[in-house]
């Protein structure tokens, strides 16, 4: 059975006109989309959905960033999805990120860096329950 890890193209990518590039670079790289939307997320969503980092420094400019305007949250299937995706997206700071990754290309800065991609099978499971019910995922 294949694998599934969930991507959210962020407001910074959405705002620049990168959905369709980053879109094109995910199926070439092997993924198949397994649910699309175009949303945005409320302060409650990003506060729930980056819980994780409520006691970091960052956590209120990450949840002013993901609620300023819409974004893309997608579910991708591939085998080993997970490892695969995030060396897509590549290195956090877009500085440090290899070439032709989703990051390198399409991010401006560490915080405001393009694309989020789940960090293991567990998280993929509970972001793509967060963003899909059962009946959006093909």
């Amino acid at each position: 059975m294949a694998h599934l890890t969930l991507m959210m193209i962020k407001p910074d990518a959405v705002e620049n006109g990168h959905i369709g590039n980053i879109l094109e670079k995910v199926t070439a790289a092997g993924f198949k989309i397994k649910a699309l939307k175009l949303t945005q997320l409320t302060q409650r969503d990003a506060e729930s959905f980056y819980a994780v980092h409520s006691e970091r420094p960052f956590f209120g400019e990450l949840v002013s960033f993901m609620t300023r305007g819409p974004i893309v949250a997608a579910l991708l299937e591939k085998e080993n999805a997970v490892s695969d995706f995030r060396t897509l997206i590549g290195a956090t700071n877009p500085a440090e990120a290899a070439e032709g990754t989703l990051r390198k290309l399409y991010a401006t800065s560490m915080g405001e860096n393009a694309v989020h991609g789940s960090d293991s099978d567990e998280n993929a499971m509970l972001e793509a329950a967060f963003h899909f019910s059962e009946r959006e995922r093909f």
